[in-house]
């Protein structure tokens, strides 16, 4: 027993039957039926597809076939329908394999939702409209598919640019697109036109493959004649690719370089390091010399340096590079190197030399110690000795300052500015970094040199008892000289600011009027002599305040002197008639003695012993009651 849905297809299709045979007996057909399609319909592989097949001139109720045509040309039946208006009546379904099948829309339109690589055929559409006739139209289905990443396979063995024939270069791959890309090589960047056909020169090998997938890989083997300038080539390919409505793609292989055998034609000899001008070097550097042959793979080169006329091998290897550490001046000379390369061609210059030159100077000598001692005044010359190549010049300086050129300096009318340090300074233009220097320390003996800072007023122009001055002398002189000072409270001596051999020192004092009329002065000494300065201070004026005390003081002392001197002279004069006391001259009272007529007493003392003692006695009445 068959299915049910087996039986209603046959049901469907012997109905369909009927109905094409009715409408093709149909008489008084009014039109001709014609079909309106898209002959070429272009997608990428995942798109979805649409073929539409309008009619013209049929009637309302017609019978749409789709067919597909095999590889052979057979036609397949895809889907039978009646449409009746815009409705499908009675679809039967083929779908010959394909997952998800084909679908017809309303329209009558075939549908596949995403493009297949199987998909790629000529369809058919026909349609019986009875009286109207039959039609029928072919669509051709394209499915484009992008290849994959480009690759490419080098030959990585060493090619011989001495080959007279082309050799493999390298093969590219395009794998799995759709229609079958093409694939192009280029050098440098650009095209490389090579012919299908073997030739000396170059040519392509192609070969397709139709995968299992129904996708194309394409693979290209590039041959080609190298020559020496390939050496430096990068090579690589490109898939061209096709895309609907006529658009194309391109993919690029990574680029790629050949590895090269070919002779040596040409040799390179130089100095490395140091970089120096005309070839020289210093004594003591290391020298790199470096030898370049043109040829691949690398030569063995062969190092020398000649003497009399004889090569004398120093090393040999494959990296072209001799080393001479710490040379000295017995290794100037001459160098060469030499390829070893015996595919070159015989007139191929294989070898070369160059000079070295090693610089040296040896330490400078002068014709005085570490220190020389000239008197102020006097004159010599001083001498420096040099050995060296290239012959290095001799400069002079003083503190930094140039004082002559040449090997002999010479000091003339010295002075204490002439003290200092000298050095003598040995230099070459065309070795930059090789230079000494030899230095000597200038003494000048002499009687000392003195210079003092005098000090002004604060005011006026008039200094003022009291006021604070700072008095600074400074002196040089070899020995070096000692400052004293007058008054005491000098401070030590010291180096100067500024140098040039100066010592200073300094004395802070108030100004008096005894400073004003003596000074102060300072001296500086050494073995040669002495030399001294004063400092005068001019009139000196009292301070205010000052000044009335002193008046004061001056007016209470003349007062005292003055009671002083009037107390002694009456004392003095107490004895005389009529100055301090009335003479009664009566006999002194019994008992006393009578020192009047002593004769061991001087007149004055008696008068003044007996005026104190009748003073005494009497109350007031003679002595001092009568004042002078």
């Amino acid at each position: 027993m068959e299915p049910p849905d087996a039986l209603a297809g046959a049901r469907r299709a012997s109905r369909l039957l009927l109905l094409t045979l009715l409408l093709g007996a149909r008489p008084g057909a009014e039109a001709e039926v014609h079909i309106s399609v898209t002959p070429l319909v272009e997608v990428m592989r995942g798109d979805p597809v649409t073929l539409d097949c309008t009619p013209s001139g049929a009637q309302d109720h017609y019978v749409m076939e789709w067919f597909l045509t095999d590889r052979s040309g057979a036609r397949l039946i895809l889907i039978s329908a009646e449409l009746q208006g815009s409705k499908v009546q009675g679809m039967v379904y083929h779908s010959q394999g394909r997952s998800p099948p084909h679908q017809l829309d309303s329209q009558g339109r075939l549908v596949m939702a995403e493009a297949q690589v199987g998909d790629e055929r000529d369809y058919v559409c026909v349609v019986k409209a009875g009286a109207a006739g039959t039609a029928e139209a072919t669509l051709r289905l394209r499915v484009f598919v992008k290849p994959e990443t480009t690759e490419v396979e080098p030959n990585k063995g060493t090619l011989s640019v001495m080959e007279d024939l082309a050799q493999e270069i390298a093969t590219c791959f395009s794998r799995n697109g759709n229609p079958v890309p093409q694939i192009t090589w280029y050098r440098n960047g650009q095209h490389l036109e090579m012919p299908a056909e073997v030739n000396s020169e170059g040519y392509t090998v192609s070969r397709t493959i139709r995968e299992a997938s129904g996708l194309h890989s394409l693979f290209s083997v590039l041959y080609l004649r190298l020559r020496k300038a390939d050496r430096d080539a990068s090579f690589h390919c490109a898939a061209h690719y096709s895309q609907p409505r006529g658009r194309h793609g391109r993919l690029d292989s990574p680029p790629f370089r050949l590895t090269l055998h070919y002779p040596t034609e040409n040799v390179q000899f130089w100095r490395a390091s140091p970089s120096t001008t005309e070839g020289w070097v210093r004594e003591g550097d290391t020298v790199q010399l470096l030898c370049r042959g043109d040829g691949s793979p690398n030569p063995e080169y062969t190092f020398f340096r000649l003497q009399d006329q004889q090569e004398k091998v120093l090393n040999t290897n494959l990296d072209g590079n001799l080393t001479l550490e710490g040379v000295h001046r017995g290794q100037s000379g001459t160098y060469g190197c030499r390829v070893e390369d015996y595919d070159a061609a015989e007139d191929a210059e294989l070898s070369q030399t160059l000079e070295l030159h090693v610089a040296y100077l040896d330490p400078l000598e002068l014709s005085v110690g570490e220190e020389l001692s000239l008197l102020l005044g006097s004159s010599a010359g001083v001498n420096c000795s040099v050995q060296g190549l290239p012959t290095p010049a001799l400069r002079w300086t003083k503190d930094s300052v140039p004082v002559g050129d040449g090997p002999t300096l010479s000091l003339s009318s010295i002075t204490f500015d002439s003290a200092g340090t000298y050095v003598c300074e040995a230099s070459m233009s065309t070795v930059p970094l090789l230079s000494r220097t030899q230095s000597f320390k200038l003494l000048v003996q002499g009687s000392p040199e003195l210079k003092a800072e005098e000090t002004q007023p604060k005011a006026e122009g008039i200094w003022q008892e009291g006021d604070e001055v700072k008095l600074i002398c400074s002196a040089r002189g070899y020995p070096v000289p000692k400052l004293s000072w007058s008054q005491l409270g000098g401070s030590p001596a010291e180096l100067a600011p500024g140098g040039q051999g100066w010592v200073s020192s300094s004395l802070i004092l108030k100004v008096t009027s005894a400073l004003s009329r003596d000074g102060v002065s300072c001296e500086a000494s050494n073995p040669h002599g002495n030399v001294r300065h004063v400092f005068h201070f001019g009139t000196v004026a009292p301070q205010t305040a000052q000044a009335g005390v002193a008046v004061m003081a001056v007016a209470i002392s003349v007062g005292i002197l003055l009671l002083v001197i009037a107390a002694f002279y009456c004392m003095r004069r107490k004895g005389l008639p009529g100055c301090c006391r009335q003479g009664e001259k009566g006999a002194p009272p019994p008992g006393e003695t009578d020192l009047s007529h002593s004769g061991s007493e001087r007149p004055e003392q008696a008068g003044l012993l007996t005026g104190g003692a009748s003073g005494g006695a009497r109350g007031g009445s003679g002595g001092f009651g009568d004042e002078c």
